[in-house]
């Protein structure tokens, strides 16, 4: 490996450690009774433990290196434009346009060779047309939702979210395999009552 290269590849990995900062809106309870933001690489490297437990529960034939590959850079564009909450309706009419723009920055820090091969992955996760695609989204709905219930609801709470806000975002994941969809109406269950109004 030559010098540029090496530098490019430290300085990338120095841009994707600040998806370490990226707050989203899930909290974490915490050992003492509060909570805290979940940072976007912890939302990963729980949906990397989720992969890992459910990819030969499901159905179809999951390739895990592949969908560890989506799910390791799937949100990568949110050091630049940050998360975006997923019933923020006017976040999300922005949000393609702003992650298009953040994985230009993001993804030209690399070598070309590797800013391609990374970008046509975070490309393929949003796509969602492979099957490892939609298993890793299934992975991203599920533990956002699931974020949600061990907290007891409160960032739900928070924003006004109800059990009716949440069911157009949850069906994709719950439609990719009967595994899902248990797992979901588990997580459903656990969230009756005040955790999640109707």
């Amino acid at each position: 490996m030559d010098a540029a290269r090496a530098e490019a590849l430290l300085d990338f990995l120095a841009l994707a450690d600040r998806l370490k900062t990226v707050e989203r809106r899930g909290l974490v309870p915490l050992p003492d009774g509060t909570h805290r933001r979940e940072t976007s690489a912890e939302h990963c490297w729980n949906l990397a433990l989720l992969a890992l437990l459910l990819h030969r529960e499901v159905a179809a034939e999951i390739d895990l290196g592949h969908a560890l590959s989506l799910i390791a850079v799937h949100d990568l564009v949110e050091v630049e434009a940050g998360d975006t909450y997923a019933y923020d309706p006017a976040g999300r009419a922005t949000q393609a346009a702003r992650e298009e723009a953040a994985a230009d920055i993001v993804f030209g820090a690399l070598p070309a060779d590797l800013g391609a091969r990374l970008r046509a992955m975070w490309e393929e996760f949003e796509a969602g047309e492979t099957a490892e695609a939609r298993f890793a989204m299934a992975c991203d709905r599920m533990q956002g939702f699931l974020q949600n219930v061990l907290s007891e609801g409160r960032a739900w709470r928070e924003h006004g979210v109800t059990r009716a806000d949440t069911r157009p975002r949850m069906a994709p994941a719950e439609a990719v395999d009967p595994v899902f969809a248990a797992l979901i109406k588990r997580l459903y269950d656990r969230a009756a009552g005040g955790m999640l109004p109707e």
